[in-house]
């Protein structure tokens, strides 16, 4: 590859712009792939039968149970996404506020 090792990538959102254009290529296509091909959102295969301490769901419950799992991983994301904009707005990383004390939500 390009003599790159993963000491030369800074934390943070600031590490994309260290990956090399072919690296990211590679990473969107073999999500795209693994999004259209093997595991499409319409596919509950995480759903392994075995219930919620020892309770089992069917029909429409079942349904709703799996969808707000959906919407959790969702929201998850969104988490990640506000991590990365307060780090473009103050230029540290999560840990690194944390670490200053420098995380004030209602600032």
């Amino acid at each position: 590859s390009a003599d790159l090792k993963f000491s030369d990538i800074p934390d943070g959102i600031y590490g994309f712009s260290k990956i090399p254009s072919a690296g990211i290529l590679q990473i969107f296509f073999l999500t795209g792939l693994i999004e259209l091909a093997w595991w499409p959102a319409s596919n509950y295969s995480g759903d392994y039968d075995v219930g919620f301490f020892g309770q089992k769901y069917d029909g429409e419950e079942k349904l709703q149970k799996l969808n707000a799992e959906m919407a959790n991983g969702r929201l998850a994301m969104l988490g990640v996404a506000g991590n990365m904009l307060a780090e473009g707005q103050t230029g540290m990383t999560f840990k690194e506020q944390l670490l200053a004390l420098n995380f004030n939500p209602f600032a």
